[in-house]
């Protein structure tokens, strides 16, 4: 019996949800088959068979998390295990990862309340109601946690839904957010774009898409990567623009549209609408999920006039647009006027970027989208 193991699928990810199985226990498989889908941070991936063969075991259900490494399923018959390969770009084994790749580990998230301060018998307690200390407020003097705070959140909690494990794409979610907060310093500029000159019919995507461009272009510092390890920035030259998405199950997607700079509206409005298909369908490709270097979130089409939006490493800004609105501002000689504003929220890594860069980035933002077509 051969035994193949989950291979890496190229994102950087330690694990994968069993979505579904193709195959059964009897079964004879051909090379390449599709064996099991399984779902990574961003997409359902199916895994073709790596040899023929007949199935002699499945090691998981569908709903299973499984390590990346872990078994998969047992082919019957002597030999060596079957070695994990990439064929014309379909995931099936382990696959390169360029720099360009965040790497999406596990991050530790607190569990047991490390570092928080409480008794061993406080301690001993909350393992016992199965409470963590990290959700919990202390009251007692200088910050300790006494029993009666353990005890009051396990009192709200056995009220509460049962625990809902974070998978797919939330537990990405979770991970990344997690990593941006302890590494990323986080600082915010906001203003608004006076869009009255804009015409008829305006497709505001591709008009911020145009202005994030020129404010590159006087601040190409923004454009780039940050290599935290080495203190070292990287100004790249193309602009792959991640796009934050949000789908149908309340899920965030940020695919890359790839060198925006060099293609016309109608290319990239066909990107964008394959993109938002592709993640309707959840079939986006894992390699347009990696790559980007400055995102664009237009969070204002649902809600939200200003925003603190979070910059992913190894990027090292996040433009923001909130809802467009009708307000009354001063004309240049003073006179009250109503005018449609663009409100703009840009979060930058102050580890890289300066206040100055990133002023002087937003206002060639601003300039741009005050322009007519």
């Amino acid at each position: 019996m051969s035994v193949f193991k989950l291979p890496d699928l190229g994102e950087g990810l330690q694990e994968a949800e069993l979505v579904q199985w193709h195959v059964a226990p009897g079964e004879e498989v051909a090379l390449d088959q599709p064996l099991v889908s399984v779902e990574t941070a961003k997409a359902v991936v199916e895994i073709p068979s790596p040899q023929a063969g007949r199935i002699e075991k499945l090691f998981a259900q569908a709903g299973e998390i499984i390590r990346i490494g872990g078994p998969l399923i047992a082919f019957a018959g002597d030999g060596e295990e079957p070695r994990a390969r990439e064929d014309k770009g379909t995931v099936v084994g382990a696959m390169e990862t360029s720099g360009r790749v965040l790497q999406e580990g596990a991050a530790p998230l607190g569990r047991n309340g490390a570092g928080l301060r409480a008794t061993p018998a406080v301690r001993a307690l909350a393992r016992r109601l199965d409470v963590d200390l990290a959700m919990v407020t202390p009251s007692g003097a200088d910050g300790v946690i006494t029993a009666s705070d353990v005890q009051r959140v396990a009192r709200i909690l056995s009220e509460a839904a049962p625990p809902e494990p974070l998978r797919g794409f939330r537990r990405a979610m979770a991970q990344n957010m997690a990593l941006a907060q302890a590494e990323v310093a986080a600082a915010t500029v906001v203003d608004d774009a006076d869009i009255e000159a804009w015409g008829q019919g305006e497709d505001t995507t591709l008009r911020l898409i145009r202005a994030l461009v020129a404010g590159c272009r006087v601040e190409p510092g923004l454009n780039a990567w940050f290599e935290s390890h080495a203190l070292a920035r990287r100004v790249l030259a193309a602009i792959d623009l991640g796009i934050a998405v949000d789908s149908a199950e309340g899920g965030l997607f940020v695919p890359v549209l790839r060198n925006v700079a060099e293609r016309d509206p109608s290319d990239l409005r066909a990107g964008l609408n394959k993109m938002r298909a592709d993640i309707e369908a959840r079939r986006i490709p894992p390699e347009e999920l990696r790559g980007a270097t400055i995102t664009l979130s237009n969070f204002g089409m649902i809600a939200g006039r200003y925003a603190a939006p979070i910059v992913l490493p190894p990027t090292v800004a996040i433009l923001g647009a909130g809802r467009i609105r009708r307000a009354i501002v001063a004309d240049d000689e003073g006179r009250p006027v109503a005018r449609r504003m663009l409100p703009l929220s840009l979060t930058f890594d102050h580890r890289v970027v300066t206040g100055g860069e990133a002023a002087r980035f937003l206002g060639a933002v601003i300039a741009d989208l005050s322009r007519a077509a």
